[in-house]
């Protein structure tokens, strides 16, 4: 496989765990359950460009902001890899699942809390985008890459998101669970190679231009 075909799939792997758009289907049928279909198409809408503008300016000046104020990108490569384990852990164990008992106060929209931050949104989506497109490791072309894989991401979950309720009637909840579970064993694997190629340990060290 080509280097860029193996981006491509690390990056869509990491994006889409970290986003998760099949167990935020679960949360928005249970959150819009009281709203009319207009409604609920319209929260769906409204919920993924919120969270297309989070990401898409944490991918633009995310590590232009850790610069500034001094952070460089392998310590946030090792604290970004701690967290997305945590998180993958989260997916593993189900303890994400308490989001969906999450209700917004009255008067907030449902768009922005709880369904563009944290759920599409959430800093383990955020630190994996800033990750993946570092400008000292990847060069123009493979970070639009990577921005275009993130809008793919994002489109197919605003098309599950609008047919939430359809799927869950063919997967079920106990198949959306399973599902999210697998997602958060392979984010944990994804973190656990982010970490130890930060870290140069062993044979993911990056291998030295030859001379």
């Amino acid at each position: 496989m080509s280097p860029l075909l193996i981006k491509i799939s690390k990056d869509f792997a990491t994006i889409w765990t970290t986003i998760d758009p099949i167990g935020n289907v679960a949360i928005f049928a249970g959150l819009t359950a009281a709203l009319s279909r207009t409604e609920r198409h319209l929260t769906a809408l409204r919920a993924v460009f919120y969270a297309t503008i989070i990401l898409v300016a944490a991918m633009t000046v995310g590590q232009v902001i850790l610069d500034v104020i001094g952070i460089h990108m392998h310590s946030l490569k090792v604290a970004g890899g701690i967290i997305l384990f945590l998180f993958g852990l989260k997916m593993l164990f189900g303890t994400l699942d308490s989001k969906t008992e999450q209700s917004p106060d009255a008067g907030h929209d449902l768009a922005v809390f709880p369904l563009a931050v944290p759920a599409i949104a959430g800093p383990g989506a955020m630190m994996a985008i800033i990750v993946l497109t570092d400008n000292d490791v990847y060069t123009v072309p493979e970070r639009i890459q990577t921005g275009v894989v993130l809008l793919v991401v994002l489109v197919v979950t605003y098309l599950l998101l609008l047919f939430s309720d359809g799927i869950l009637r063919v997967i079920g909840r106990q198949g959306a669970s399973v599902l999210v579970r697998v997602m958060g064993l392979i984010l944990c694997s994804l973190a656990v190679e982010i970490v130890l190629t930060a870290l140069a340990v062993g044979s993911w060290a990056p291998v030295a231009a030859p001379y």
